[in-house]
């Protein structure tokens, strides 16, 4: 088996969809609360409490700086989470793959089903943020609403790279690994705090090659700034490429641990 065989999908991806959408509308109000309130204390505590210990950066405040690299992060942590360990939970303890295959859907609608959502959920949070954000006038519209839209596609991204965690993991404790050696120094070291020119410039050159959250605060700040940079480009084609590539290996990933 080829983990880049092109899957072969149809329209019972979006019933596999529909099934998660369901159940987040059944908690929803519980789902809503933590991108509401994330923001907020991150602002608090940090873009107005630390933040009152910092100069201007790139000449504007400190709380204006991280507040595209919170949307980001949320994109981030969202779509990632969701396709490790709450498919983890699907797959292996409330076995809905399973009662999902034993129809005429295949394993690979299952799981390109839990990647759409994955990245929904980005979505969501997204349009949840923003308000917050503007509220504290830190963000700039029209310019900002384009984060909607892109939220899908980064969204998209860390749903494939979280399926694959997902997919060689032994048990649900080992998605731990992924989660403190991956997702946290991207947290840390993408652009989100501090601007990376304040890295060594091999580090430098690492986060832009190695971390995917880099290109999507690139992104993001420069959506929210109403300011494009020149960069957005380069980081959107790499977003997009490499999304591709962890679709199509982490559903034949998938595929693997479940079937074959």
């Amino acid at each position: 088996m080829s983990y880049f065989e092109i899957p072969k999908l149809t329209r019972s991806v979006w019933k596999i969809w529909l099934r998660n959408k369901d159940v987040f509308m059944k908690t929803y109000k519980v789902n809503f609360i933590p991108p509401f309130l994330q923001p907020v204390l991150y602002l608090l505590a940090l873009g107005f409490g630390v933040g009152a210990f910092v100069d201007e950066i790139d000449g504007m405040s400190y709380p204006r700086f991280i507040a595209p690299a919170l949307i980001a992060i949320s994109i981030m942590n969202t779509s990632f989470f969701e396709c490790t360990f709450a498919s983890y939970v699907r797959m292996y303890y409330q076995k809905t793959f399973d009662a999902i295959i034993a129809t005429p859907i295949s394993i690979e609608e299952v799981i390109a089903g839990e990647l759409l959502w994955g990245a929904t959920r980005s979505t969501i949070n997204t349009v949840i943020i923003l308000p917050v954000l503007a509220a504290f006038g830190v963000i700039e519209f029209p310019s900002s609403l384009l984060v909607i839209p892109f939220s899908f596609i980064a969204g998209l991204l860390f749903a494939t790279i979280g399926m694959c965690f997902t997919a060689i993991s032994p048990n649900i404790d080992s998605l731990n690994y992924p989660t403190f050696l991956f997702i946290t120094p991207m947290f840390l070291f993408s652009g989100t705090f501090f601007p990376l020119s304040l890295l060594p410039v091999s580090l430098q050159y690492f986060a832009i090659a190695a971390l995917p959250l880099t290109h999507v605060v690139i992104i993001v700040r420069s959506l929210t700034f109403a300011d494009p940079s020149g960069f957005i480009p380069v980081s959107l084609a790499w977003i997009i490429l490499f999304s591709l590539i962890f679709f199509i290996l982490s559903i034949n990933l998938m595929k693997k641990r479940l079937i074959v």
